[in-house]
């Protein structure tokens, strides 16, 4: 993937960056993981994975922002997907995270989050972001607790009741001035 369409991130311990074909391995197991894609309206065989992995990459192309792929810098593994996510109909600018369950438990989730949520205040013109979680999905509420976020409306997605967590904007934050850096 195209480096400018993808900006690759760094935090302490994680690299974020843009999807690649050698993902397709990891990304369909961590999406044939019933526990994984509880939440997630079920499980990706093979095929639907490498398609969905296809989507992710071409939101990059026609938003200027989507979900890059998370790897531990020490070693390159592969721990998920974490980012900005607006498909058609969407009820706002997801910030939204899906780990493999080995990466569960390290806080990965909440680095990775804190990362996208930065460029996206300095990169986006948008007030608020929003997250799309299950009343169930105890470990995503953790989450989004630890960004900051609050419980907001409830929702209906795809014929099942979800809340919209949402963070606004911080005070003073704007968009970076592209042509001056």
């Amino acid at each position: 993937m195209d480096a400018e369409l993808a900006p690759r991130l760094e935090t302490e311990r994680l690299v974020l960056r843009g999807w690649r074909e050698a993902h397709a391995e990891a990304y369909a197991a961590m999406t044939a993981d019933p526990e994984v894609m509880e939440f997630l309206g079920g499980t990706l065989d093979r095929g639907q994975s490498w398609r969905h992995m296809a989507l992710l990459t071409g939101h990059w192309t026609l938003r200027g922002y989507g979900l890059w792929v998370v790897e531990e810098k020490a070693g390159g593994a592969f721990l998920g997907r974490i980012g900005l996510w607006r498909p058609e109909g969407w009820p706002g600018l997801e910030l939204g995270w899906t780990l493999a369950r080995e990466a569960w438990g390290h806080g990965f989730a909440t680095e990775a989050a804190r990362a996208a949520m930065a460029w996206g205040w300095a990169q986006l013109d948008v007030a608020q972001l929003i997250s799309i979680i299950a009343p169930e999905n105890a470990a995503s509420i953790r989450v989004a607790e630890r960004l900051g976020m609050r419980p907001g409306r409830d929702h209906e997605l795809d014929g099942k009741h979800v809340i919209l967590w949402e963070i606004d904007r911080p005070r003073g934050g704007g968009v970076i001035d592209r042509a001056r850096g």
